[in-house]
């Protein structure tokens, strides 16, 4: 199995950095070029197999609005900035059709669209005529809060029917930890279930791609509210979920987290 390219035979790891003061883990903001271009090489030297640049934080329990113009200004000099100093693929982190667009033309390689194509709906014809892998991660609105796998595959299927429907051939599926926030139950155990549950989703026949990095399910179980305090539950989340099947796992902490990979892929192969 492949995506855009990368080998997927073993795990590889997508490290993320920000160029938006808003994000919810300020340690993975760059807003100063020479700090953006060494943490990309970096992180590449350190085992990132890709890079994933956001313009705009995605949290869903942040206020983050700002305008398309601001996040197009961000992510063109983001990635151009990037693309000039590593040869890695590059995503843009966006539900923003016209930002996923101008950040392709300036040199990204990937769209991480945290709607799974459903928010923006010229988001796929953006992709199908560029011709680019995309990151799907699921998203609507919960109906049985019971089953979060199944919710989840739900999700995912619609959007990988709305990428066939545009001749999009390379999808990678998210179960979007962290973005999925039922009432009931609470959103962390929601999390839990789908990340012990991972396996399922091979059903889907697509490469799986989680996020795990630092992220709040992990400060409610940890009781680490500073997302500068969640490495080591971070570290333990991506070991599971490399355990139960996904091939990228995107962080903002590459050597750490390449280590973690490293020690579960090994692990796996003496599994029962």
């Amino acid at each position: 199995m492949k995506f855009a390219g990368v080998d997927l035979s073993e795990p590889r790891i997508m490290g993320v950095i920000n160029v938006s003061p808003e994000s919810f883990y300020k340690g993975s903001v760059r807003n100063d070029e020479e700090k953006l271009v060494k943490t990309a090489v970096r992180m590449v030297e350190e085992g990132a197999a890709f890079i994933d640049i956001g313009a705009k934080s995605t949290a869903p329990y942040l206020e983050t609005q700002i305008s398309v113009e601001e996040e197009i200004r961000r992510a063109i000099w983001a990635v151009k900035a990037v693309r000039e100093e590593v040869d890695v693929p590059i995503s843009i982190d966006t539900t923003s059709a016209r930002v996923a667009e101008e950040a392709l033309k300036a040199g990204a390689d990937i769209i991480n669209d945290v709607t799974g194509l459903k928010g923006d709906s010229d988001m796929a014809k953006v992709a199908s005529e560029h011709g680019v892998p995309v990151v799907a991660c699921a998203h609507g609105e919960v109906g049985d809060f019971s089953d979060p796998v199944h919710t989840v595959i739900d999700f995912l299927e619609d959007s990988l029917t709305i990428a066939r429907e545009n001749g999009i051939e390379e999808v990678a599926v998210d179960p979007a930890i962290g973005f999925l926030r039922p009432d009931w139950p609470p959103w962390y155990e929601w999390d839990a279930k789908i990340l012990a549950n991972l396996n399922a989703l091979k059903i889907l026949g697509r490469p799986i791609l989680i996020g795990v990095s630092r992220k709040s399910f992990i400060g409610a179980i940890t009781g680490r509210k500073d997302p500068a305090e969640r490495l080591a539950g971070s570290l333990s989340a991506t070991g599971i979920a490399v355990f139960n099947g996904a091939h990228i796992i995107r962080t903002h902490d590459v050597r750490e987290t390449a280590d973690a990979v490293k020690m579960a892929t090994f692990m796996r192969r003496f599994w029962p």
